[in-house]
């Protein structure tokens, strides 16, 4: 799928799933998709160390809000290039994790339907999908945490581990008898906040021989989240990643260190759907996937007029495609779909194409004022910022 797709802002010839199957091929493993030409120049080079850090959605519209063209990050991109579908951390972290796409390894959201075990599931902490308390009343016209029903866990297991597994690119490197590691608060020696992160790739950096290191920081995305787009917290944190990075790439030689996003950002207008009786009652279950790319599994008897009920209480903010369309039209990458994609999607999946946003309850509604995984072009495109210390 590129750029002219019926779509029109993916291209998946020119994503992250290229920039890691660039990182592979670097180090002599085999590829899964084509690579990325920007990446491919830089990475033939030949620098011992070759770093990899994301920077969770700070996309290229987050660096023009706050940063000057002259900053070290702007100074240093290279090109604008793409997230994947939907652009938002679960699918995206784990393409650039996997070098697959969203269609192939199957985690495509924050809550996942997993047919095996009749639920939604929250995929990176293992729980159920978080629900509201029947009956729930906001507090002085604020919603709490006490509105929520208890998080429980999925099953005994990790089902995203279990039923979409995938193998990633270090494992694949050093499989392939190259060195990788990890630099990231979910993987070992799990480094959890960025001044570990950064401490474990110097570190890592002076080791001898070539190695890849890839690392990720959950900012801005936590901060822009619960403060927006263009807030005092969002400036801040923004302009210190980029002292920080900055920093960090004094001290580095012999290293090429490219730095990304997994998606980019924007201000949402939310909605609650408990607040949508007419379109709940065609459910049989709470969407799933994201608030801006909702899946619905359609009771038999609303089939064939859920889209016009949907479009009578959204309009036209979401574009509603079919499970057929979304399979044909190759929405979640151009990969070898994964066994079980078909029936984790749902019979209609809703695209946002503004900032119209849809949450499963009041208190995510309230509280998340940025978002991202809709369809437009400011949450897809993403900076390939690239430095180069030599010896």
């Amino acid at each position: 799928m590129s750029g002219d797709n019926r779509f029109g802002i993916l291209d998946y010839d020119n994503c992250l799933v290229n920039l890691s199957n660039s990182i592979l091929k670097r180090f002599g493993v085999e590829t899964t998709a084509d690579t990325l030409p920007a990446a491919d120049e830089y990475l033939s080079h030949g620098h011992k160390n070759v770093v990899l850090l994301l920077l969770d959605a700070m996309g290229t519209s987050i660096l023009e809000k706050h940063l000057e063209e002259d900053g070290f990050f702007r100074s240093h991109v290279k090109t604008t290039y793409y997230s994947v579908y939907p652009p938002t951390t679960v699918a995206a972290t784990t393409s650039v994790l996997s070098g697959l796409y969203p269609n192939e390894h199957g985690w495509l959201g924050w809550d996942m339907f997993y047919p095996e075990l009749g639920k939604n599931v929250t995929v990176f902490t293992n729980n159920e999908q978080a629900t509201e308390k029947d009956g729930a009343e906001p507090v002085d016209g604020k919603w709490t945490c006490e509105s929520l029903n208890e998080f429980r866990p999925a099953a005994e297991f990790h089902a995203g581990y279990k039923y979409t597994p995938y193998k990633n690119i270090m494992t694949k490197i050093n499989e392939s008898g190259g060195t990788a590691y990890a630099s990231m608060p979910f993987l070992e020696p799990f480094p959890d906040t960025l001044e570990k992160i950064i401490a474990r790739i110097k570190d890592l950096c002076t080791q001898p021989g070539e190695k890849f290191i890839y690392a990720y920081w959950n900012e801005p995305d936590t901060t822009m989240h619960l403060t927006g787009t263009v807030s005092k917290e969002t400036h801040d944190m923004v302009a210190s990643l980029e002292d920080t990075i900055t920093e960090l790439a004094s001290s580095l030689s012999d290293t090429l260190l490219i730095i990304t996003a997994d998606h980019s950002h924007m201000d949402s207008r939310n909605y609650c759907i408990l607040d949508y009786p007419e379109v709940l009652d065609c459910l049989k279950l709470l969407p799933s996937i994201e608030p801006r790319t909702l899946n619905f599994f359609v009771k038999e008897e609303y089939i064939d007029s859920f889209p016009e009920i949907f479009r009578k209480n959204f309009g036209d903010d979401f574009l509603l495609l079919t499970r057929e369309e979304v399979i044909r039209d190759r929405l979640f990458g151009t990969g070898k779909d994964h066994p079980g994609l078909k029936d984790m999607i749902g019979d209609y999946v809703a695209l946002s194409l503004n900032s119209a946003t849809i949450f499963t309850t009041h208190l995510e509604a309230q509280e998340m004022i940025g978002g991202h995984a809709g369809m437009t072009a400011e949450e897809v495109m993403i900076p390939l910022i690239v430095v180069e210390k030599d010896s």
